[in-house]
């Protein structure tokens, strides 16, 4: 008898997709809400105290084996990953940034292959270079500025999270998934923290929606994001996990669209359904056994 097909764990899938679009309002946040050019300040107040917070709930210490592992993890998915990020949403068009962090699942597939020897799903594959295309579809205008600084900073920030996305999977620290996730928050916060310190200039008076754009930021897109966004690394395969990071642009395109008054045109339509496509896609590729992806 033929084997049955495999199907995606929608579940999972579905859980771990609220985490990019949760992601998705960072940049209108930043450029509506929060006090300007504060990139750093913004990352360590985004991390730190939801690392607190998960820690001081699950009160559990990493394995001797696995603390420079946990730390390495720390830095690529938060330390180094959010201060670029946040230098990226400062000095890019949205869009620009987003194209750029598209060809996180191509980076994850090249790990694979890399060091494993996992050749790529073709379907995975083909996919993802259209995620790729439909997101410059999407986002790219002929206005689009591509400033040095921001662009190497999206770039560095998108390989930062590839390499945590793979390294998360395949070194499995023995923790639960709150408690990775608070370890890898209040490392990452502290890394943040003497840059901070000495890169960004002190903050003004807050007033209430700043404060309240800061508590989002941090009890919403970090606490509960992670935490989601590093149990699905533990249930679904990595390049399944980072195709779902192009919703997050998705959801800034919507928000821009509702918030702000910015035009989507037929070509943003279409690019918007080939990135839906290219998402889709890559998860039933990447629940097929025979994959390897």
């Amino acid at each position: 008898m033929p084997a049955s097909p495999v199907r995606p764990a929608w579940g999972d899938i579905l859980l771990t997709a609220l985490a990019p679009l949760i992601w998705g309002s960072t940049y209108i946040v930043t450029s509506e809400l929060l006090p300007p050019d504060r990139p750093f300040t913004a990352a360590l107040i985004r991390v730190l105290p939801a690392g607190l917070l998960l820690l001081l709930v699950m009160r559990r210490l990493p394995a001797r084996r696995d603390w420079m592992r946990v730390l390495i993890l720390s830095a690529l998915n938060i330390g180094v990953f959010q201060a670029l990020l946040f230098v990226a949403a400062y000095r890019l068009p949205g869009g620009l940034a987003a194209v750029v962090g598209a060809i996180q699942p191509l980076l994850v597939m090249g790990l694979a292959w890399g060091v494993e020897g996992r050749r790529p799903a073709r379907l995975a594959l083909g996919a993802s270079v259209l995620g790729v295309a439909g997101m410059g579809i999407l986002l790219l205008s002929p206005r689009t500025v591509w400033e040095p600084v921001g662009i190497a900073a999206a770039l560095g920030g998108t390989a930062c999270m590839a390499a945590g996305t793979y390294l998360t999977r395949r070194w499995k620290p023995d923790l639960p998934v709150l408690a990775l996730t608070g370890w890898q928050l209040l490392l990452g916060g502290l890394m943040l923290a003497p840059v901070a310190w000495l890169a960004d200039a002190p903050l003004p008076a807050l007033s209430l929606p700043q404060i309240l754009a800061y508590a989002y930021l941090c009890l919403a897109g970090a606490l509960l994001a992670y935490a989601l966004w590093f149990r699905g690394i533990a249930r679904l395969s990595p390049v399944a996990v980072s195709s779902l990071g192009l919703l997050s642009p998705l959801m800034a395109v919507v928000l821009g669209w509702a918030l702000l008054g910015q035009a989507m045109t037929g070509w943003s339509m279409l690019g918007l359904l080939l990135v839906l496509a290219s998402v889709l896609a890559v998860q039933w590729a990447s629940a097929r056994p025979a994959t390897n992806v």
